[in-house]
């Protein structure tokens, strides 16, 4: 896709936002708008009359929705689409990422300030992650997700399964932890993944996903729906408990501190001028600090390289370190950028990742000493 302009396909039932998609697209160089649709039935005639490179998607529409035109757009021609979701639509999205959709922005609203314009350069943020996309990757993706789908949206791992919905969820003190950092990808990834683990592990979950703030309390909710383990948005002075997956809220950088009673979270504000929030780097620097060799620090999809600095660390203070494959993750970048410095341990697949951390979890567990005869 470097060698011409993107050509881009906005759909939209409101003429107000489908003119200001489009001059934000516009805003850059390298992006021309080819065409505007009102529903999914007129975007669909428009994919193979103008062969846009990406679409941007709302969800609710008349005629056929933003879920049926994935469904199709996904079976006949794999395209990049990027949601454009309102807040009465914070669950929808992450349904549109399970059906094939690359990533999400607001919807923006009717009047110019702060928030427009962050909308605006999350959008043009976007639009760089789309030139660097493998659309062979996205088929091989979109398809994956077919296969899991039917009339479900959890990967099955009949060999961990067993206890995922007994009762016996361990609370307490965890004996290890898990730190994650995804970036674009990551939200279908991570729903793959955590409901693939059996809640019986002895491990608390941290999750630094960028993500917007006003999504990541959906996204938690939703795999608190799905997932066997408990799944909140993180606030800050929780007590670290196993058998939880904090996710880190869209604005604001997760960590962890000793605590007075014990290891607990802690949610803080951005440093001045940081860019990427929340941070992988510093979720896995205070993590190791207190963990060490029990601490995992895995690095799914995204890209830049969020995770590498905070796995060296980690590595140096005797941690385990994960990535997913960049062969087979949406996007490549922060894998690779960890898996070029040499600090991880094992590359896998999805597929591959929950046995990992299950010897992971394993090795955390205290040892039991024969008795002598």
């Amino acid at each position: 896709m470097d060698g011409h302009k993107l050509r881009a396909l906005v759909v939209d039932d409101s003429a107000y936002n489908r003119q200001t998609i489009a001059a934000m697209l516009e805003l850059d160089p390298g992006v021309e708008v080819i065409g505007r649709a009102s529903n999914g039935k007129e975007a669909l005639r428009m994919v193979f009359d103008l062969q846009p490179d990406v679409i941007t998607l709302d969800l609710e529409m008349p005629e056929m929705d933003g879920f049926a035109f994935l469904r199709v757009l996904m079976a006949k021609k794999p395209l990049p689409v990027i949601v454009v979701s309102g807040h009465a639509e914070r669950d929808h999205v992450f349904r549109a990422l399970e059906l094939g959709a690359l990533d999400f922005i607001a919807k923006p609203g009717r009047h110019i300030g702060p928030d427009l314009r962050t909308i605006q350069e999350d959008l043009l943020a976007k639009l760089r992650v789309v030139r660097r996309l493998s659309v062979v990757r996205l088929l091989q993706r979109a398809q994956h997700l077919a296969e899991q789908r039917g009339e479900r949206t959890t990967l099955e791992v009949p060999a961990f399964d067993s206890g995922r919905y007994e009762p016996q969820k361990r609370r307490g003190p965890p004996l290890g932890v898990l730190g994650i950092a995804a970036s674009t990808g990551g939200p279908p990834a991570l729903q793959q993944l955590l409901c693939a683990l059996p809640v019986t592990l002895p491990i608390a979950i941290l999750v630094a996903q960028h993500m917007p703030a006003r999504f990541t309390r959906a996204f938690a909710a939703r795999l608190d729906k799905i997932c066997s383990f408990h799944v909140c948005e993180a606030t800050d002075q929780q007590e670290l408990q196993a058998g939880i997956v904090y996710i880190a809220p869209g604005a604001a950088n997760l960590e962890i501190d000793a605590g007075p009673t014990g290891p607990r979270v802690r949610v803080r504000p951005p440093r001045s001028g940081a860019t990427i929030v929340p941070s992988g780097d510093l979720l896995f620097k205070t993590v190791s600090d207190l963990f060490g060799p029990r601490f995992c620090a895995l690095i799914l999809t995204g890209m830049g390289s969020d995770g590498r600095e905070g796995a060296e660390l980690a590595k140096r203070l005797g941690a385990t370190v994960l990535a997913e494959d960049p062969n087979t993750a949406v996007m490549p970048g922060m894998p690779a950028a960890a898996i070029d410095a040499g600090v991880v341990d094992s590359v896998l697949s999805l597929e591959e990742l929950p046995v990992a951390i299950q010897r992971f979890a394993d090795a955390c567990r205290p040892r039991v000493e024969p008795l002598l005869p």
